[in-house]
């Protein structure tokens, strides 16, 4: 397993981010993500590592691919017109992986469009790598996409990686765009500053906190201060400046958590509201956020 995850590093670090991707998160990311620790069982290490080469960034589709079109309008500007789907079953081990593509012709949707058929081409790709050396067992991969809000003004969809040997592990990475201007919102470009990541993060302490308490345990969170705290899986330190998250159609920021990110992996993915009277101060506005 040690040289697998090394390998899945490689072929990680290896990857070209597009161009115009690049360019978009210079753009809106103007400043150095925080870095924390944590501390993930091996096996979802590399389960997690697999994962992350969903969210790497093109197409080029394999024989295997198919074309589906009609897909229906999830949104008056911007909407999903088509999508590249691979399938496989072979054996004990099966791959199901949707692919969105966004209409729109602005940079960041092309962008966006690009990285996702790549994500695509490279999970399947390392699917088949994955069967190919394992020895016995059974293996699945299962990805899409979620729509979490649709509106006039913007549209959040989540695009989730499902992968399951002996057991299971998750991922979810959320989308923001503004329809009207076509452009993709990220976490920092919502706030007039980094303080944002400090507010947040102890809020979210707190409330993880709380609610280990009030459960008496059921619920359980990477935070000290309670009797069901176990140092020896990490600590919660707080969230990056550019945190998983999406906007309800509330105007609500909620921001998420994968597996073993925040809790241990029987919480599965888990997501917090945040109380916009928290944030007024910080927020360049109310446009998104009310």
């Amino acid at each position: 397993m040690n040289d697998k995850l090394k390998k899945l590093h490689t072929q990680y670090k290896d990857i070209p981010i597009p161009q115009e991707l690049e360019m978009m998160i210079e753009k809106n990311l103007q400043r150095p993500p925080k870095k924390r620790k944590r501390k993930l069982p091996l096996f979802l290490t590399s389960v997690a590592v697999a994962a992350i080469l969903f969210t790497v960034g093109l197409n080029t589709n394999p024989a295997m691919a198919k074309n589906l079109a009609d897909v229906p309008v999830i949104g008056q500007v911007v909407k999903v017109l088509t999508f590249t789907e691979y399938e496989m079953v072979k054996d004990e081990y099966t791959v199901d992986i949707q692919v969105p593509q966004i209409s729109g012709s602005s940079a960041d949707i092309e962008a966006l469009n690009e990285k996702y058929a790549q994500e695509g081409k490279l999970l399947y790709e390392q699917f088949k790598t994955d069967i190919e050396e394992m020895e016995a067992g059974n293996m699945a991969v299962n990805s899409g996409y979620v729509i979490k809000t649709d509106t006039d003004e913007i549209l959040s969809f989540g695009r989730y990686v499902e992968v399951i040997v002996a057991s299971s592990s998750s991922v979810m990475q959320y989308t923001t765009i503004d329809k009207q201007a076509e452009t993709a919102i990220t976490l920092p470009s919502l706030f007039k500053d980094d303080r944002y990541v400090e507010i947040i993060s102890r809020y979210l302490e707190d409330e993880m906190r709380r609610k280990m308490i009030e459960t008496k345990g059921d619920e359980m969170y990477w935070v000290g201060g309670t009797e069901w705290h176990d140092e020896s899986f990490g600590v919660f330190e707080g969230i990056s400046p550019e945190q998983n998250f999406y906007i309800t159609e509330a105007g609500k920021l909620v921001i998420s958590f994968d597996e073993y990110e925040a809790a241990p992996g029987f919480m599965g993915l888990v997501t917090f509201e945040i109380p916009t009277e928290l944030l007024q101060d910080v927020l360049v506005s109310n446009k998104y956020i009310k």
